[in-house]
């Protein structure tokens, strides 16, 4: 499965509106867990099993509620028994397919 997510502090109280260092607090804990992940200007994507993307994601929410009195989490799954390597496969043909069209 694919899950991507979003997850940010808030009711930090300090009056600034940047969640960086709650944001790369979270990544880290992505990154170290092994998981096929990417990262963007929005969103996380993790590859996994259920249980090993949820315990990350968890693990990665429960880190970022460190940096505020409320954290705000957003999930976009794509469960696909069967299937891996889909955090670059699908993309591999989404392009594949946009040159194709190019080509007619």
């Amino acid at each position: 499965m694919l899950v991507a997510f979003s997850v940010a502090p808030s009711g930090g109280g300090d009056g600034s509106d940047s969640v960086h260092d709650a944001v790369a607090a979270a990544v880290r804990i992505v990154r170290e867990s092994g998981l096929p992940n990417h990262t963007d200007s929005m969103f996380t994507t993790i590859e996994g099993e259920w249980d090993e993307v949820f315990a990350v994601i968890k693990r990665a929410t429960d880190e970022v509620g460190r940096f505020g009195t409320r954290v705000s989490l957003v999930l976009k799954a794509d469960i696909r028994p069967g299937h891996t390597g889909e955090l670059t496969g699908k993309v591999e043909r989404l392009e594949g397919a946009i040159r194709e069209a190019a080509l007619d």
